[in-house]
């Protein structure tokens, strides 16, 4: 059994073909980067390959590329913004399940969990899920946090709505089987090296406490 895996986290792939939020474009990989990824994580039971923010390059670009190579990879979706200019639609959806990969929750439109107004708690962590598990017939329970931001209140809603796995942002290698799933996203400017130190880096003792401490502050502020 893998005692530690690494998620990896694609958002945007290729040309640009909506408005990008400010340093989006930090996490937005060219195509031959992309591949080069994909290639490095093949044969690879320790990597997990997950999506944020439901972009259309998920079906146009990735999708082709993952079966070309048998991978999976679960895609998390904002809900409320399917069908825009440069995002998935619902058809996108479906495709992507019935080839074989998995849809979770991004939450509604892309906002900071830590600083929803009370109205906009449910559309984010109930409405979301519900409105895809609607789309895809199968439930929806796993979830990936906007901005990888979160604080102890944002767990104790995610757990009250009965989310079974959340993603964050935190970067390094984790457990495959806890509830909180630390992920690292691409970058624009990666190169095989920065590959092989998330694939194959083990922190030092002294990161990796670093690492610890910085998580439980996370969990434990609000």
């Amino acid at each position: 059994m893998t005692s530690s895996i690494v998620n990896v986290t694609v958002h945007g792939i290729g040309p640009a073909v909506r408005e990008l939020d400010p340093d989006e474009d930090l996490t937005w990989v060219d195509v031959e980067r992309f591949e080069r990824v994909l290639d490095s994580v093949m044969g690879r039971s320790d990597v997990r390959i997950t999506f944020d923010d439901g972009n259309a390059s998920d079906l146009e670009i990735a999708l082709p590329r993952l079966l070309e190579r048998g991978l999976t990879a679960e895609f998390f979706v904002l809900a409320g913004l399917l069908g825009e200019p440069g995002r998935l639609d619902a058809d996108g959806v479906r495709e992507l399940l019935g080839a074989g990969m998995r849809i979770g929750s991004h939450g509604w439109a892309h906002r900071d969990w830590r600083r929803l107004a009370p109205k906009e708690i449910e559309p984010e962590l109930v409405d979301a899920c519900r409105v895809l598990a609607e789309l895809t017939g199968r439930p929806v329970s796993r979830v990936a946090i906007p901005f990888g931001s979160y604080d102890r209140h944002v767990l104790r809603r995610l757990r009250d709505v009965k989310v079974t796995r959340a993603y964050t942002s935190d970067g390094g290698r984790t457990s495959p089987g806890t509830w909180l799933q630390a992920r690292t996203s691409l970058r624009h400017d990666l190169d095989q090296p920065w590959i092989d130190r998330v694939l194959d880096g083990r922190p030092s003792v002294t990161g990796r406490a670093r690492a610890s401490a910085a998580r439980a502050f996370k969990r434990l502020r609000g």
